[in-house]
């Protein structure tokens, strides 16, 4: 199985060769690959040392499969290329996601939608993922009408330099700002860019990407998203109103027993979801389970992940699995 990593010198890249090493993934030749700045830079995998390459070469090795994370513009260039020369790719930028004629996937939910002529498949954003993938059993048990949803992201959801100034504001220091403001003892309501409807990019996603993940537009989404200073793990607040009334008792069982994700929901015991505890984990935590007491048939919710993980990386690479498994590549 010979697999490229495209942006695998990035913040995503480098979250997935642990991934990938972690999981065991079934790699006999592994590619490299960044833009031309990054090309003959040494990376280690497996306590041995690659060399990045190109993409040009990379598309002319002809792999299996890509797994890109190395923005838009390069997924909308590139991703053409290598699936004209056989390759099937997995990509982490916003591209593809709402083209469709290619498929939003999370494993979980809608793996089972792929098929061997797929040769361009979008991961969703990041708190698109841990969103559905809380909310997905739920959904077939009481079916969802509507989603009020706000976001507290951390920075490293824009890259390394958001990260850089967040350290760089704690210890004092002036450098490269990746925001208008700064971010440390600060949250922005701003992800992403501004649209002409007064929302960002960001909550856009949120919007629009659950119902084509469940391809299921009787169900409505607004959001709000908003960058905190924290270092890793997005944080949701998430108000859901479904068809039919439910239990309690029954959406703890039913979260529980999602896979994928784990309840932490013992107020007795200050147990909720935390970023510093999803922290370089892949599951999706939930809690603060309460019933909405304002209107009919509604759950308020508290949504945790690792946002380069299970948001990024890891879902992108349990797609691979997927197709490696299904023997779809």
């Amino acid at each position: 199985m010979k697999v490229a990593v495209v942006g695998a010198t990035g913040m995503v890249g480098e979250v997935m060769l642990k991934v990938l090493e972690e999981r065991n993934f079934p790699v006999t030749e592994l590619l490299l690959v960044a833009s031309e700045r990054s090309v003959g830079k040494k990376l280690i995998y497996k306590n041995k040392e690659y060399t990045v390459i190109g993409l040009a070469d990379a598309v002319a090795a002809k792999p299996q499969i890509a797994i890109f994370s190395a923005g838009g513009d390069t997924s909308l260039e590139w991703a053409p290329k290598f699936a004209e020369a056989g390759t099937t790719v997995v990509d982490n930028s916003s591209a593809w996601r709402m083209d469709p004629t290619k498929k939003l996937i999370v494993p979980e939910i809608n793996a089972n939608e792929l098929t061997k002529d797929d040769k361009i498949i979008a991961n969703p954003n990041c708190s698109t993922i841990q969103m559905v993938l809380a909310l997905s059993q739920l959904h077939k048990r009481y079916k969802m009408k509507r989603i009020v949803v706000s976001t507290y992201q951390s920075v490293s959801g824009t890259g390394v330099k958001a990260v850089k100034q967040l350290e760089n504001e704690i210890a004092g220091i002036e450098g490269d700002m990746a925001y208008p403001y700064p971010i440390s003892r600060n949250v922005l309501p701003h992800c992403d860019v501004f649209l002409e409807n007064g929302y960002t990019k960001e909550e856009m996603k949120l919007a629009r990407e659950p119902q084509k993940i469940f391809n299921d537009k009787t169900f409505s989404v607004t959001a709000t998203a908003v960058r905190v200073p924290t270092s890793g793990g997005h944080s949701e607040s998430v108000n859901v109103q479904f068809e039919h009334d439910f239990d309690l008792t029954d959406v703890r069982q039913i979260i529980s027993e999602t896979p994928g994700v784990v309840l932490q929901d013992n107020t007795a015991t200050n147990t909720y979801p935390m970023p510093m505890f999803a922290h370089d984990k892949d599951e999706v935590f939930v809690g603060r389970l309460r019933r909405d007491e304002s209107q009919p048939n509604t759950l308020n919710m508290w949504i945790v992940a690792d946002n380069l993980r299970k948001g990024a990386a890891t879902n992108a690479i349990q797609i691979a699995e997927y197709l490696i498994d299904k023997k779809l590549v």
